[in-house]
């Protein structure tokens, strides 16, 4: 398939409520996002990075620049049978995962098309209909904390997720414990705690948690592995897996025994395939996280969700949850916790196109 031309559009858009991590608040965002063209056909990607580089190095901007720059340029004018051939093509490219997931999943948006196929079917996905969970910021209070938990329990999410940070993780969750008896919790640190506060997750240990998420260094494998050793419950690995080798590093070094599959942190769906099959030959289950993504790259997400190791629920709750307007139809909401991947060709969504030309910051189409 040619790629004949690109359309790079950002939009500013903002969430229904204050998200507060570790790392800081989000509610006013960045999003970029890849329209792909080739014979007629679209194909849709979106940026997972963020406007602040408080997960990941990447940021919105930064993604921005490296797609105009660097990525785009060695592939506009050019055919493309396969997704690995892309992305062999951009090998010299060293990190910049985010930018370069924009074009490849949309190249798989737009394969998936040029066949008639869903594109789980093209994935290789085994169902199109999961559990999901919701991911819960960091809360005023701790009655805050347990009422918008049972709000989202009423609603039927299969996993609460509670973000954390030190002074405020295991107060919070032994009330929501107390309140839920029986909900699957987790919590997810982002990085915020080091080895030696390991007596604050001796204490979750406690709580009959699914699992911890990322309690150490972004880039740490050594420590998370120190840590598991300690504890029953299982470890969780989000912003120290960028690839399958990642995955298979820190499997064998007993780091965590569950892994948190970002499509946009390991370089597209390709990668996050292998990363999949890696954590399966391990037996070590996988879901699929979040970045507060719009209607493509949630689309995108739940295409994913359909592969076999996809065994826990993941972050694709409700966009409605998340957003007044989404930029696709149909709306992709979750029905008493459980999403559905939509019908159709490719990613199965169509682009309000109106709704983007009243959010466009910025647009240039690149030929």
């Amino acid at each position: 398939m040619r790629i004949e031309d690109v359309e790079l559009i950002e939009l500013s858009v903002q969430l229904r409520f204050r998200f507060e991590t570790s790392f800081g608040v989000e509610q006013e965002l960045s999003k970029v996002l890849l329209v792909l063209h080739s014979g007629g056909l679209e194909g849709y990607g979106e940026v997972a990075a963020s406007a602040f580089p408080g997960y990941s190095s990447e940021t919105s901007a930064g993604c921005w620049l490296a797609l105009t720059d660097y990525i785009l340029p060695q592939v506009i004018g050019r055919d493309f049978e396969t997704p690995a051939q892309l992305l062999a093509e951009l090998a010299s490219i060293r990190g910049h995962n985010m930018a370069v997931a924009a074009l490849e999943t949309a190249f798989w948006d737009l394969l998936a098309k040029a066949q008639g196929v869903p594109l789980w079917q093209l994935l290789g996905g085994v169902r199109t209909a999961f559990p999901v969970g919701a991911s819960l910021g960091i809360q005023g209070s701790v009655a805050e904390t347990v009422e918008l938990a049972r709000a989202h329990a009423d609603q039927g999410y299969r996993r609460l997720k509670f973000k954390v940070r030190p002074g405020w993780d295991v107060v919070p969750l032994e009330a929501v414990r107390e309140a839920l008896p029986d909900m699957p919790l987790t919590v997810d640190a982002n990085s915020a705690y080091r080895l030696t506060d390991a007596r604050v997750f001796r204490r979750f240990d406690l709580l009959d948690l699914d699992y911890i998420e990322q309690p150490l260094a972004f880039d740490d494998l050594v420590d998370h592995a120190r840590l598991q050793s300690m504890l029953a419950t299982p470890l969780c690995l989000d912003e120290s897996i960028h690839s399958p080798g990642d995955a298979r590093k820190a499997l064998e070094l007993g780091s965590g025994r569950v892994i948190n599959v970002k499509v946009g942190r390991v370089r597209g769906h390709l990668e996050a395939r292998r990363v999949h099959d890696v954590a399966l030959a391990f037996g070590a289950p996988v879901w699929c996280g979040g970045m507060l993504e719009l209607g493509i790259g949630r689309a995108h997400n739940l295409h994913l969700s359909s592969l076999e190791n996809y065994t826990l629920p993941g972050d694709t709750a409700s966009a409605s949850r998340y957003w007044e307007e989404d930029i696709v139809d149909p709306w992709l909401d979750a029905k008493e916790g459980i999403q559905q991947i939509p019908d159709g060709a490719g990613l199965g969504v169509t682009l309000k196109r109106d709704l983007i030309e009243r959010l466009a910051v910025r647009r240039i189409r690149v030929a």
